[in-house]
């Protein structure tokens, strides 16, 4: 079991009012699923998705990540799981615009600790995975926005992470650069890679093997889709 979660909560407090965004939650997600959490607006999944991510904790319950209880780890510990076994996709990409796109997917690695020739060998390796290998030393404002958001997978597979947290990934694209990274997303998955996507859009949900409806802070349904 990759993801386990048991009565996960969390509560913000907002001055004198506590805002409960999830609600004793439980989950398990298998090595090498493809899921899709779809939810409206204030259902709970942006804090869903942070809390998988470890980039936050919870209030109260267990999180297990590839068997680590990181529900109790400190800042630094969760630093060091985001880094190493969590890789991020965002809507708006995040690259640092000044830098290549080799450069922007050697950052997880610098973080990592990794010597400079096995961080060049690996960012080239995972650019030419997402089929960029003619884009490394070209900057984010000379890709398209399919490029860029390819720059930003290649990142986020540099450190060979346990779980892809892609947020809605296609969100500023347009639809037939959005399926090809789609299409890229279900080669990743074929390859044993595990994928967690968050989005609104029930076509791009469909895509996954799994599909998980959160709402008010509860898991309101989850399907396996075929």
């Amino acid at each position: 079991m990759l993801i386990e979660l048991n009565g996960i909560s969390k509560v913000y407090v907002r001055g004198t009012e506590e805002v409960h965004a999830l609600r004793s939650v439980d989950l398990a997600i298998d090595a090498n699923e493809y899921v899709a959490l779809m939810g409206p607006s204030g259902s709970g999944k942006s804090t869903l998705m942070n809390i998988l991510g470890c980039l936050d904790s919870p209030t109260d319950g267990t999180y297990r990540l590839a068997g680590a209880d990181v529900s109790r780890m400190n800042a630094n510990e969760l630093a060091e799981v985001r880094n190493s076994r969590v890789g991020f996709i965002f809507q708006t990409f995040n690259l640092l615009p000044r830098a290549s796109a080799l450069q922007n997917v050697e950052l997880p690695l610098i973080y990592n600790g990794q010597r400079r020739k096995v961080r060049r060998a690996r960012a080239i390796q995972a650019l030419e995975r997402v089929g960029l290998a003619d884009r490394m030393t070209h900057r984010p404002a000379e890709l398209s926005g399919g490029q860029c958001q390819r720059v930003a997978i290649a990142r986020a597979l540099a450190n060979g992470p346990s779980l892809l947290l892609a947020d809605e990934p296609t969100g500023n694209l347009d639809s037939s650069t959005g399926e090809e990274i789609m299409v890229l997303f279900d080669a990743l998955h074929d390859e044993g890679n595990t994928v967690l996507l968050v989005t609104h859009d029930p076509v791009i949900a469909l895509q996954a093997k799994r599909l998980i409806r959160i709402h008010d802070g509860r898991i309101a349904s989850d399907e396996k889709l075929a």
